[in-house]
């Protein structure tokens, strides 16, 4: 069987098991969220709070989409023209074109020159933020956690840029086997050993005082059978006033998180409702079900990518003669990004039917789901939420449910358990 033969079977294999992984680990059959009680949850909250989620929401889609947009044509225009080729080039020219320069350094290229032409959107968006409150940071702060961000991505871009190619030149028939392997492994290790390196760069954590809340949200985790090495506080204060909490890390590196201003903004009783969500995550293992989607999805990318690269109209557009090349390089992103979009409302269901598997977790945990719709009702008060957004919207790209299908939730939970 040719090296083609073998990726069609590893493909058709992949997508069974993305399928199977789909079917058997995502929670399908959701907690109730009756229409009725989401129209009431929305009548009952305040008129001035509903306008002003709604308000800041409207003024943020103009940016969002323009910038996805933008983002789009970029990817095309420099993956199916000789233009991507032509700057990868030229990245590698003072290095004597070398394919190492080119690889790294024109792939660099081309993925900071579609974040750079949307730029002015991300600008935009945070004036909105600051306009509404709800980003704390100065310009300068913002400039250098954007700095931040783009010093991560170029070391990790670098790296898997470097290791592709090497790759592709080490075994020219088969890389795509070695890529898939190499991207599913990326994936792995970017979701257990990322988050413990990178959460440092962005915010200061410091250890919880030691008090009734503390106690209660380590007693609970044990209950939980999820028990967490510490619970810490994020200065995220300086950042934003949205309000938060996660959990992070495994086994013996687990811990809670609590953003500082979720503790300044909520009751004791609502921070508690928060985090039993975030420990429903850890007890369902919802990052190693992620984290194997991920993976497989990763995998299957890689070997579809080789495919279609095959396909000559496509590589004439590009001005390229195989999918290997690293002048190919922006093919493969404009590829990567139409795919992205089509898949980001499969994305986002799974998302958000596991989200509500840890709201249900949280109602079980607590057993208080008249805490939880308070939580909810400030979640959306301060974190300016559309508590109803318009459905289309909702079903593209929202990860969470929406506040009134949350509120519901807890109603159907009151009903059914007699709270």
């Amino acid at each position: 069987m040719t090296p083609r033969g073998w990726a069609l079977l590893t493909l058709a294999g992949l997508a069974v098991a993305l399928l199977v992984a789909v079917a058997l680990l995502v929670p399908w059959s959701r907690p109730p969220a009756p229409r009725a009680d989401q129209l009431a949850a929305l009548r009952e909250l305040p008129a001035e709070q509903v306008a002003r989620g709604r308000a800041f929401h409207g003024a943020l889609r103009p940016a969002a989409w323009s910038a996805l947009a933008v983002g789009l044509v970029v990817a095309l225009l420099l993956g199916l023209t000789p233009l991507g080729g032509r700057l990868v080039e030229l990245a590698g020219r003072p290095f004597g074109g070398h394919w190492i320069a080119q690889a790294v350094l024109g792939g660099l290229a081309v993925m900071f020159l579609a974040d750079l032409l949307t730029l002015p959107f991300a600008a935009w968006r945070r004036t909105v933020l600051v306009r509404y409150g709800l980003s704390t940071q100065s310009w300068g702060g913002w400039a250098v956690d954007l700095l931040k961000s783009y010093a991560v991505s170029a070391v990790i871009g670098a790296l898997v840029l470097l290791g592709f190619y090497t790759v592709i030149r080490l075994a020219p028939r088969w890389w795509w086997a070695f890529g898939a392997a190499g991207a599913a492994a990326l994936v792995v290790v970017l979701s257990f050993v990322l988050p413990v390196l990178v959460e440092p760069v962005f915010n200061r954590f410091t250890p919880m005082e030691p008090g009734p809340l503390r106690s209660e949200l380590t007693a609970m985790a044990a209950r939980d059978g999820v028990p967490v090495r510490d619970v810490l506080v994020a200065d995220a204060s300086r950042r934003t006033s949205a309000v938060n909490a996660y959990v992070s890390g495994l086994g013996p590196t687990r811990r809670v998180v609590v953003y500082d201003t979720l503790l300044r903004e909520a009751e004791p009783a609502e921070v508690t409702s928060v985090v039993a969500h975030e420990l429903g995550h850890a007890k369902d293992r919802d990052v190693w079900t992620g984290t194997l989607l991920g993976a497989l999805g990763a995998a299957a990318a890689v070997v579809s990518l080789y495919l279609i690269g095959s396909w000559t109209p496509l590589l004439r557009l590009a001005g390229v003669d195989s999918i290997a090349q690293p002048r190919a390089f922006p093919l493969l992103i404009a590829l990567v990004t139409v795919a992205g979009l089509l898949t980001t409302p499969v994305q986002a269901l799974v998302s958000r039917r596991i989200e509500a598997r840890a709201d249900a977790h949280a109602l079980a945990l607590t057993g208080d789901p008249a805490t939880f719709e308070a939580m909810q009702r400030r979640l959306a008060g301060v974190n300016l939420a559309d508590p109803d957004p318009p459905r289309w919207e909702h079903l593209w790209s929202a990860t969470h449910p929406s506040t009134v299908e949350r509120m519901a939730a807890a109603r159907a939970y009151a009903r059914e358990s007699g709270r």
